[in-house]
Parts: structure tokens; sequence; C-alpha cells
């Protein structure tokens, strides 16, 4: 089996770990687009809202304080952080969705077409479940043609990110985030950039570079930063070259795709709170100085490296390639910077009551061209397996993390130690048989009771 193949069959086997139900405050938002846009066209989410806040008053109190009851001053709207970028990507499964309970009630089916029914949800649910795969996809190939490490180094270091970091959590569990639509846009533009570079030849290609740059910021706009990667390159080969006036033109097609791409966001943003931008509500919370630079990833209770340690590994293997003259991941560790500058200027940059660092999961494309780069020198040295069995330890702390936090077995605003630890051997394992047995048979019991 080739390890592409690996990959698809590794995919298949989480299908059924994928939740179709819409729960958290995220979720919600981004979800209200997508049935706004479908069956209201209106981008007044009170009804939408209401229907969720009726089916949990209890858990979402504080989600109806929030977003319901209080108004966007100038439209009188209810409030809405989310981007409408995953409305978008989710809608041709939507459509899909549709579609079918339409047929289906046409033979009797009590499904309700209403946007809401769990049809719609799994659209929702799996369709990110697909984008965050294919960007997986994307991830390993540029790693094989681009990186050159190998197809076996590259389907271990994207499998060892892909269930060994919250990536699991945000494909499976959680997928009515945004962040597995951010992983697969995130993933495309840099794949596009590199295919660019590599052909070093028509100017539409970099077209598509912009293009898919406009997606990740209209997905999540702090995925825009990614653009600096082809930008400094662009302007990097021009300068080497001296031909200034090829790199221009590269970077003013690029800025001006993405920036085409990004006009649904600005209609959103006018839409919804009265100004072409964020929510003044979302913008009050930025400090350009970014205080928290080093927090967002060393906390012990909140960082990228205690949640996901691997993390850590692929960021040494990311530095290793900078320091070893390679273009490609001096640009590339430019663009992650940019995402811990700017997750370290918001002021919930705790992200606390989420599961691990999630801003940092469009960054999985990064990540994995230094964690490839470790895996490439340890193949030749060690077997394979013996590779696979270290990825492994950082797959069982991931798993067993998830454990702890859907169980409430932890606290959930932050990770405590030693007791985190300590749980992750004596209080998950015993749990682990029954866990699984009522995650595919009751989950709504489970996360109800727990076990």
């Amino acid at each position: 089996m080739t390890p592409r193949r690996a990959l698809v069959v590794l995919f298949l086997l989480t299908l059924p770990l994928v939740t179709l139900r819409i729960r958290g405050a995220d979720e919600i938002e981004y979800f209200s687009y997508l049935r706004s846009l479908a069956f209201d066209r209106d981008l007044d989410f009170a009804n939408e809202y209401g229907h969720f806040i009726e089916r949990d008053p209890e858990g979402l109190a504080a989600f109806r304080e929030t977003f319901l009851e209080r108004r966007e001053a100038a439209t009188g709207r209810p409030i809405n952080f989310a981007s409408v970028g995953p409305a978008l990507m989710w809608s041709p499964f939507y459509a899909v969705a549709h579609a079918l309970v339409a047929v289906a009630r046409t033979f009797g089916s009590t499904v309700p077409a209403d946007g809401f029914s769990w049809p719609y949800a799994a659209a929702a649910a799996y369709g990110s479940a697909v984008y965050g795969f294919l960007g997986l996809l994307l991830a390993q190939d540029a790693l094989t043609k681009h990186g050159r490490f190998g197809e076996a180094a590259a389907a271990l270091a994207v499998a060892g990110l892909w269930l060994g970091t919250p990536v699991l959590y945000y494909l499976t569990l959680a997928p009515a985030f945004s962040h597995a639509c951010s992983l697969f846009a995130v993933s495309l533009m840099l794949w596009l950039w590199l295919r660019a570079a590599a052909r070093d030849g028509a100017l539409t290609d970099w077209v598509l570079v912009g293009l898919a740059g406009g997606l990740a910021g209209l997905v999540r706009e702090q995925d825009a930063l990614y653009l600096v990667v082809p930008g400094a390159w662009a302007a990097w080969t021009a300068v080497r070259s001296r031909d200034l006036a090829r790199g221009a033109a590269r970077l003013l097609v690029m800025a001006a795709t993405a920036a085409l791409v990004f006009v649904p966001q600005l209609l959103a943003y006018h839409a919804v709170n009265g100004r072409w931008g964020p929510s003044t509500l979302v913008t009050r919370k930025m400090d350009p100085s970014s205080p928290h630079l080093l927090e967002v990833l060393f906390d012990p209770g909140h960082g990228l490296f205690a949640w996901a340690p691997l993390l850590l590994l692929a960021t040494a293997g990311l530095l290793w390639r900078v320091f070893g003259r390679d273009a490609f991941a001096a640009v590339l560790a430019l663009g992650l910077l940019l995402q811990v500058w700017i997750n370290g200027a918001v002021d919930s940059w705790s992200q606390a009551g989420a599961f691990g660092s999630r801003r940092f999961l469009s960054a999985t494309p990064v990540f994995a061209w230094g964690l490839a780069a470790l895996v490439a020198i340890a193949l030749p040295r060690v077997r394979a397996l013996a590779v696979a069995a270290s990825l492994g330890v950082f797959v069982w702390w991931n798993v067993s993390l998830m454990v702890q936090f859907g169980l409430k077995l932890m606290d959930r605003q932050r990770l405590e130690w030693p007791r985190v630890a300590v749980n992750q051997v004596r209080e998950v394992p015993p749990r682990l048989a029954r866990v699984a047995w009522l995650f595919l048979t009751d989950r709504e019991r489970l996360v109800r009771e727990g076990v």
C-alpha cells in the first residue's frame, strides 16, 4: 500500500468519529451564516440563534446574552464574530443535503427541510472533514514534490500531526468550527505557491495563489497573513534575478485576486455590523504589540507546545531547515511567526475552554515541513516502525487529552499540572473501552453523563 493510500484508509477509519451536531457558540455562528444565506438571505441571525437556544436554553444562556440579546448598534442585528468563508465552503454539501431531504420527503420522510435538521448539520460536519483531509493530502504532496523528503517521511509527518495534535479533534469532534476549512485553504495556497515557484513561469500560477490566499482570509481573517509567504518569495526571487518588473507583477496579481475573493466578507461585515470591517467588539480586543507572543507558545496552562508537544519538535525541525539555508523553510517560518504575533495580540490569547491552541491549526502544513525534515533524517537510521511508534507516543498524549477533555476529567479552561499528566496514566486507560462503546452507540449519553 502506498503512503497516500494509507492516509486515505486512515481518513475512512476516522469518519465514524465525526460529530453531526452543532453545539458550541462558534459553531452556531458559522452555521448560522450558512442557514441564513440559504433560507432567509438576510444575515439576520435572530431565528437561527433562537433555534439553537431553544434546544439547549441552560447550556446556551451565556450565548443568548452575548449574541442574541446584545445587538450591533449600527444595524440592530444580532452579533456574529464569525467569518462567512466556512459557510460558502460548506454550501455544496448543504445543497446536496437539502436535495436529498426533499427527495426523501416525497417518499414519506418526516425529516424537516428547514436547514436545521440532522442532514444539514451532517453536511457541514462531513464537509469540514473532507476539506481538512484534502488539506492534509496537499501538505503531503507538497512535502514529497517540493520538500523532497520522500513519500514515507511526508506521510508519517502528516499522519503524526493529524493524530498527535488538535487537528484530529477539529476534523472529527468539532468539525463545525472554521479550522478544518482553514487548514485546507492555507494548504491549498502553499501548495499552489510551491508549484508556481517550481515552474517559475506563467503569471496565471500566481493568480491562483492569490485566489487561494483570499479564500484563506475569507475562512479566517488572520490566515490572510500567510500571503506573506508567497509574497516574500516573489520579492526575494525578483531581487535575486534582478527582474523587479516580474516580481512586482506577481505581487500585484496576488494582492488583486486575494482582495477580489475577500469581497463577500466585506459585504457580510456591512450587512451584519454596518461597517466595512470586523465588529468593534472584536477589534478593540487587539493589541498590535502582541503582549502575549511568548505565552501563546510556552504558557504551561494554555501554550501551543504544552497542549501539543509534537509541535515543538516540528518547530525545531523547521528552524533546522532554516539554518540549513532552505529558502522555502525560511519564508514558511516567517508565515508562522506572523501567526504567533497575531495570536499573541488578542485579549483572548489563552483560548480558555477550547481544546488546544486551535488558532494554529492552519499552520499544520508549515509544521509538517519541519517534522518531515526530522522524520526524513530518522528513517535511514531506524526502521519506519520505530519512527511510527515514536510518533505514536504523541498520538497517545493527544487522544488521551481528548478523552479527559470530553469527560471533564481535567480543567477545561487550562492544563493543570501535574493533574493532567497523572490522569493520562491513571484515569484515562480504565475508561477507554467504555468511552469507545458509548461514543459509537450513544454519543449523547456520553456527552451528558460521561463514564
